[in-house]
């Protein structure tokens, strides 16, 4: 059986064609999942500890150090209580007072000590493997960020179509491909066992131009590790589809008049434009020419974190550099989180300091950056937002306009409206409509920058979450 697959920055979701209709897989009665996974990492019991030769070398070398050292320090503490019961009495007092008394200490006592050092060692080395990420019960979804933010130990991975076609170092790449592995295979299994048949084969949906630093070479390997991902899944049979090529399946079964139509994608990571002829009697769309930008929601995500949220941390406020906050809002680079975990704010005045420690804990980046989500999200509909950041400080809250929101989309709106005017610019023929979707298409300042563009051409918004998706399954059928 052959399934649709949308593989998504934000959210993936897929479905099949059954009996003349577009069948939407459901992921724990969901039409879609959050694309995250999470892997639990199994910490090795502290128990089980046994010295092993040649840690025991390594304790009885401690040992002797230790001792070594107690009894230098003991002669030195022995010369200088000497030394000063030589000097005057108006001097001695203040002599003795000076010496440094080692503390003594037995052989058991030292052992005792040492070995806990080795143990504790050995734990943090167990620990740090990563083959004892347990990879064979993957977590996803809003399941993988909820047991992640609750505090187990593993490894979370958020948005890994972002990385895709970026350069991959060490294990980067192995890595990478485990992960798209797990969630294709985590695909395929709900669909098989939604449809009561083994799904081998499958459409993907991707962008016109994958997010990249190698450019074109950085879309071939994201294709070439997707491809790699779905054998590994189980998948026998894998092609690609632009995603707004996939839009416009959706948009030419529901048009019963041949037209030519601009198909605008914007997604979590991505915004994809296809000119395309749609509906009437044809049996499928004819896409004429596509268009591809680096920029999406995740875009404004980031910005409306810097702009809206993190001033209560102390942006623009202490003396902290804008780069660590950048880092804490930029939650799908592993490499930034990192960073700011490691970072040392003991100089940061109050309350600013608390907050960023309270935001360094673990999960509490992912978290914040979901009330940013859903305030983005909120305020599509809503000229206000409060939040509440209890978790970080019992009365500490939020207030957002609906303007600073589209104020943080100008880091999308700007490239996206250089891309409108070639693409109008490139057109020639006349265009009969604009269809538009995506999760950004439910903002209204995006929608208003398509009609400033197109003024005079009608705009029809499709399933923001689900027009590529079911559009893959109808091309796929």
């Amino acid at each position: 059986m052959r399934i649709g697959i949308d593989f998504g920055t934000s959210y993936s979701a897929a479905a099949a064609v059954r009996n003349g209709a577009v069948e939407l897989v459901k992921f724990d009665g969901e039409q879609q999942f959050r694309t995250a996974a999470f892997f639990p990492q199994h910490l090795p019991e502290i128990t089980t500890f046994v010295l092993t030769d040649q840690q025991d070398r390594e304790v009885a070398s401690i040992v002797r150090e230790s001792l070594r050292e107690q009894a230098k320090a003991q002669a030195r503490a022995d010369a200088d209580m000497r030394a000063a019961m030589a000097l005057p009495p108006e001097k001695r007092t203040s002599a003795l007072q000076l010496i440094r008394h080692a503390p003594s200490r037995t052989s058991d006592d030292i052992r005792k000590e040492a070995v806990n050092a080795v143990r504790r060692q050995w734990y943090a080395e167990q620990a740090a493997q990563e083959n004892r990420l347990d990879l064979t019960v993957a977590l996803f979804g809003e399941e993988a960020v909820e047991t992640y933010i609750k505090g187990q130990m593993g490894k979370l991975v958020v948005s890994p179509k972002l990385m895709l076609g970026y350069r991959l170092h060490g294990r980067a790449y192995p890595t990478l491909l485990g992960i798209s592995t797990h969630i294709l295979r985590h695909v395929r299994n709900r669909a098989s066992a939604q449809f009561g048949t083994p799904v081998t084969s499958a459409l993907i949906g991707r962008p016109v131009e994958f997010r990249s630093s190698m450019g074109a070479a950085g879309s071939a390997q994201a294709l070439s590790l997707l491809t790699e991902a779905a054998a590994a899944a189980g998948f026998e049979d894998v092609t690609f589809m632009d995603e707004p090529a996939a839009a416009a399946w959706e948009f030419h079964v529901a048009s019963p008049a041949q037209h030519r139509t601009l198909i605008i994608d914007v997604g979590g990571g991505t915004t994809d434009i296809a000119l395309a002829d749609v509906g009437g009697n044809a049996a499928k769309p004819v896409i004429l020419k596509a268009w591809g930008l680096p920029f999406g929601g995740t875009d404004v995500d980031l910005h409306l974190n810097l702009r809206s949220f993190m001033r209560v941390f102390g942006k623009d406020v202490t003396s902290v550099s804008v780069h660590h906050f950048y880092s804490a809002a930029a939650v799908q680079d592993v490499m930034r989180q990192a960073e700011f975990i490691n970072t040392d704010f003991s100089l940061v005045d109050h309350p600013y300091r608390r907050r960023l420690a309270c935001l360094q804990k673990h999960g509490m980046t992912i978290r914040l950056n979901r009330a940013v989500e859903r305030t983005k999200i909120f305020l599509s509909d809503h000229a206000t937002a409060s939040i509440r950041l209890d978790d970080i400080e019992r009365g500490l809250a939020v207030r957002v306009e609906q303007s600073r929101v589209a104020d943080a989309a100008g880091e999308l709106l700007r490239p996206l409206q250089t891309l409108l005017s070639t693409v109008a610019n490139e057109v020639g023929s006349p265009i009969d409509s604009i269809y538009l979707t995506g999760g950004m298409s439910r903002a209204p300042y995006l929608r208003a920058a398509v009609a400033a563009e197109f003024p005079d051409i009608p705009l029809t918004c499709g399933d923001a979450s689900l027009a590529v998706v079911s559009g893959l399954a109808r091309a796929s059928a």
